[in-house]
C-alpha cells in the first residue's frame, strides 16, 4: 500500500461536493417509518411532554397529519392506539371499533398511497400494562398467542398493509401468519420485532401509550440487554415461522446487533430509533450541547450504516425536511 505522503486521505473530503460523491453510506427520506398515536375522541391533538414535538392524534385529525408525513416524502406510517378501556385480556386491541382499526380505515380511504403498518401487542389495552394474558401473576405466552392473531386479523382486515408484532411471545408469528392466510389475507406484510430488547430507552413511550406495567417488568419476555447471540436466534426463528421483515428495537444501543443481523440475513431489516433517543437529542438540544440535526442525522447514518434497511424514527419528519435541503 501506499504510504504518506502519496497516500492522502484527505483528499477525497476536500469539499462538500467530493464528501458526497465519496459517502458510504445513504440516507433517504424513503428509509423512513413515522409513529403515530391514535386516542378516541374527536379533534383531539394532545402534546407528549417527555417527547417535545409529538402528539397524540383523534382518528379525524390523524389523517391531515398523515398527509403532511407523505407531502415530505415518508412513505409509511406505524400506528399505536390508547383505547378507551382496559380490561385483563387487552380486549379493546382486537374489536373492529378499536381507535387503530378507526384510524387505519380513514388512513386508507383518504391517502391509499400511504403505507400503514400497525402495532400488534396487548400492553396499551390491558389494565396491568403487560404484552401478554397474566395467569398466577406471570405472562401467559400460549394464551396470549390466539389473542395476537385476533389483533393482526382486525387491522388487517380495516386495511393495514403491515402488521408488526412487537410482545416478543414465542412462536406469534407464525400463528399470526397461519391465521392470516387461513382467511385469505396472504398478502399482508408481517414486520416481527424479532430482537425488542429489555430497554431504559422505552420510558418516554410509556408516557405517550401509557402502558407501564403495573406490577413487576417485562424482564421475561423482552430480550436481555446483555445478549446478541440470543438475537440472532430470535431473528432466526421469526423468519423460519414467515415473517416478512425483522426488527431490532431500540437502535442506538444496538449497532451491534444490527451489524450481526445484516451480515447473516438477507430479509429486509428495520431498527426503531426509540423514544429514549429522540428525548435525549431534544433535551440536550434544549440546553444548547448539542445541534439537533447533526445529531439526529448523524445517529440515523450510523443506523443506515450498520446495515438497517428501514428506521422508524420520531425525528422523521424533521430529518425529511433536513435531508431535502442537502
Amino acid at each position: 500500500m501506499a504510504s504518506f505522503p502519496e497516500q492522502r486521505l484527505r483528499r477525497l473530503r476536500q469539499t462538500e461536493g467530493l464528501r458526497r460523491l465519496f459517502s458510504e453510506t445513504g440516507l433517504h427520506v424513503s428509509d423512513l417509518i413515522y409513529p403515530l398515536f391514535i386516542v378516541p375522541g374527536r379533534n383531539v391533538k394532545s402534546g407528549i411532554e417527555s417527547m417535545p414535538g409529538t402528539f397524540r392524534f383523534s382518528s379525524d385529525l390523524v389523517i391531515k397529519e398523515a398527509d403532511e408525513i407523505l407531502n415530505l416524502g415518508i412513505p409509511a406510517v406505524i400506528l399505536f392506539g390508547l383505547p378507551e378501556f382496559k380490561d385483563e385480556i387487552g380486549s379493546s386491541a382486537y374489536s373492529p371499533k378499536g381507535v387503530v382499526q378507526q384510524a387505519v380505515r380513514k388512513l386508507k380511504k383518504s391517502i391509499p398511497e400511504l403505507i400503514v403498518i400497525t402495532d400488534v401487542c396487548l400492553c396499551q389495552y390491558t389494565d396491568h400494562g403487560h404484552c401478554g394474558t397474566v395467569k398466577d401473576g406471570r405472562v401467559d405466552n400460549d394464551t396470549t398467542l390466539d389473542l395476537l392473531a385476533k389483533t393482526a386479523i382486525s387491522h388487517a382486515e380495516a386495511g393495514a398493509d403491515i402488521v408488526a408484532p412487537s410482545d416478543m411471545m414465542d412462536g406469534r408469528v407464525g400463528v399470526i401468519r397461519k391465521t392470516l392466510d387461513a382467511i385469505g389475507l396472504y398478502n399482508t406484510i408481517i414486520m416481527s420485532y424479532s430482537a425488542k430488547y429489555a430497554s431504559a430507552f422505552y420510558g418516554p413511550f410509556r408516557e405517550a401509550a401509557e402502558s407501564a406495567p403495573q406490577f413487576g417488568d417485562r424482564r421475561s419476555y423482552q430480550m436481555n440487554p446483555a445478549n446478541a447471540r440470543e438475537a440472532l436466534r430470535e431473528i432466526e426463528q421469526d423468519i423460519a415461522e414467515g415473517a416478512d421483515v425483522v426488527m431490532v428495537k431500540p437502535a442506538l444501543a444496538y449497532l451491534d446487533v444490527i451489524r450481526r443481523a445484516r451480515d447473516i440475513f438477507n430479509h429486509p431489516l428495520a431498527a426503531y430509533s426509540v423514544s429514549g433517543e429522540y428525548a435525549m437529542i431534544k433535551a440536550a438540544a434544549k440546553e444548547g450541547w448539542l445541534d439537533e440535526r447533526q445529531a439526529v442525522l448523524e445517529m440515523l447514518s450510523a443506523v443506515k450504516r450498520a446495515g438497517a434497511d428501514l428506521i422508524v424514527s420520531y425525528h422523521a419528519k424533521e430529518a425529511a425536511c433536513w435531508l431535502k435541503r442537502e
